[in-house]
């Protein structure tokens, strides 16, 4: 039998004998269903499994991939909002969905590891090797090794550590959220109890880290919501196995732990939608009601008896900063309970547009408005 990681590398050259360099089938993006004013064009069909997007200093979009085993930079050399070119910047990967610039180089996630590639921006066309400056994190075959990773405001790197399962108790050693120093140095938990977060953004003035977390399976259609989270002190804990949504007993494992033990979602998602990125928007081509919400992508459901997610999401917040709308932003990413596309995370860029990386049609779109401010 195939180990995991041979599974995994198998994938990956599937996907890159399919998908690189070949002729892809164009995403049938005017199914998609937007606000009024607001356009969504392609800004690239060829990067297969397309996760995690990160900024380089001089504009690169830099990408991540699931099975692809890839990292991927496109350039928009021509400022006509489509990428021009679209380069691999490391392959043979496992899972490398993150991916964070800082100073000059690009961190990359692999599953048990943090690589990076130094001075990237200066190597497009001649990518250095990647270095291991993190070779220890904990892993175990099952699910959610996958890592989206991001900088904070302090200058440390947070990445995230999900639980090897379905539901499982396996302590503080996996379901947690760490962070280091740039060369892996000083690692410190900053939260527990947390199944599994493929994306968290820091908000912009309080410097309050958010994420979103997808709730566990088997507990039925509508049960439990996947959570959008705030960490408002370092050691809080989320509830994992033993709570979920806030207010969900799990029936196995929670039993003695109480969910007012926890620290219960700011706003709950809906099942199983698979929230994975997001951002706040600051930018000013939107209307002014979006600034300083959140814009979240959602995947979608694989095992509910009708789909959820597949859409955008945009988060409003009210004077107080209680959350005052939760309403699609981009939605259609599926046919009668047929997908042809999944968003897997959101990139505002400086012009005040947002991509979305979608790894089922292995596409970036960007999102723009014309309309009334």
């Amino acid at each position: 039998m195939l180990s995991f990681r041979a599974l995994v590398r198998a994938g990956s050259l599937l996907a890159l004998l399919t998908g690189a360099g070949t002729a892809r089938a164009a995403p049938p993006i005017d199914r998609l269903r937007l606000p009024s004013g607001f356009h969504i064009a392609v800004y690239t069909d060829q990067v297969p499994s397309a996760r995690e997007m990160a900024v380089g200093a001089r504009g690169t979009i830099f990408v991540g991939s699931m099975t692809a085993g890839v990292v991927y930079a496109l350039t928009d050399s021509d400022g006509d909002g489509r990428a021009d070119r679209v380069r691999v910047m490391a392959r043979g990967l496992m899972m490398p969905v993150g991916v964070a610039f800082r100073d000059g180089d690009l961190y990359v996630s692999d599953v048990r590891s943090i690589v990076i590639l130094r001075g990237i921006e200066d190597r497009l066309d001649n990518p250095p090797a990647p270095q291991t400056v993190v070779a220890d994190l904990p892993w175990r075959v099952g699910d959610h090794g996958w890592k989206f990773i991001a900088f904070g405001p302090d200058g440390k790197l947070y990445v995230p550590i999900g639980a090897p399962c379905n539901i499982c108790d396996v302590g503080h050693q996996f379901g947690r959220l760490l962070r280091m120093n740039p060369d892996g140095s000083e690692r410190q938990d900053v939260a527990f109890g947390i199944r599994n977060t493929v994306g968290f953004t820091w908000q912009p003035g309080t410097g309050t880290l958010w994420f979103t977390d997808n709730g566990r399976d088997l507990l039925g259609d509508d049960v439990p919501g996947d959570e959008l989270n705030r960490l408002d002190q370092v050691g809080q804990s989320f509830g994992y196995p033993y709570c979920h949504q806030g207010d969900v007993s799990d029936p196995v494992f929670g039993r003695g732990h109480p969910c007012s033990d926890f620290t219960p979602p700011v706003l709950k998602l809906g099942a199983h939608v698979a929230a994975l990125g997001l951002r706040f928007y600051e930018g000013d081509m939107f209307p002014s009601s979006y600034k300083g919400g959140l814009i979240i992508a959602e995947h979608g459901s694989w095992n509910r008896s009708r789909l959820s997610g597949y859409r955008v999401m945009a988060v409003r917040f009210g004077p107080d900063g209680a959350v005052a709308s939760y309403t699609p932003l981009v939605d259609g990413f599926q046919d009668n309970e047929t997908p042809w596309g999944r968003p897997a995370d959101v990139q505002p860029l400086a012009d005040g547009s947002v991509l979305i990386s979608d790894d089922e049609a292995g596409a970036i779109y960007r999102l723009t408005y014309d309309g009334p401010a």
